[in-house]
């Protein structure tokens, strides 16, 4: 992230200074180092895209030398992010195993819940207000 979002509109996505293999070693000794790491990438994406434009989402910005939209490179960065983020649910299910608690509509409850939320007035809120 530090690495695609670090000065985006004028410099490639993909820095001269990025190791990609060495993300894939285990450093972090902590929780704390890890969310710290996590939390500073988010940041980064946040204050690169918080104080773009209308019009700056039409601006073209390179990845790998590949042209894309600002509109383009975020919904690409935005799909690759929800992949590893599926990879991390995953992971948390075998680790906590029976213990694992849902993040969604559990199995067999989809009427149950669609029947609650259709007997409530319609709004605008975002889904998690009511977690």
């Amino acid at each position: 992230m530090l690495s695609r979002w670090t000065n985006f509109l004028t410099e490639d996505g993909e820095k001269p200074s990025r190791n990609r293999n060495r993300e894939f070693d285990d450093t972090f000794e902590t929780k704390e180092q890890l969310l710290k790491s996590w939390n500073t990438g988010w940041d980064c994406l946040f204050n690169a895209i918080k104080p773009l434009t209308e019009s700056d989402l039409e601006r073209i910005v390179y990845i790998r030398n590949e042209g894309h939209t600002v509109t383009e490179a975020i919904n690409r960065q935005l799909a690759h992010y929800s992949y590893h983020i599926g990879q991390i649910v995953f992971l948390g299910k075998i680790f906590k195993g029976k213990d694992w608690q849902i993040l969604s509509i559990p199995k067999g409850g989809s009427k149950a819940y669609n029947d609650k939320k259709f007997s409530e007035e319609k709004s605008r809120k975002h889904f998690t207000d009511d977690l």
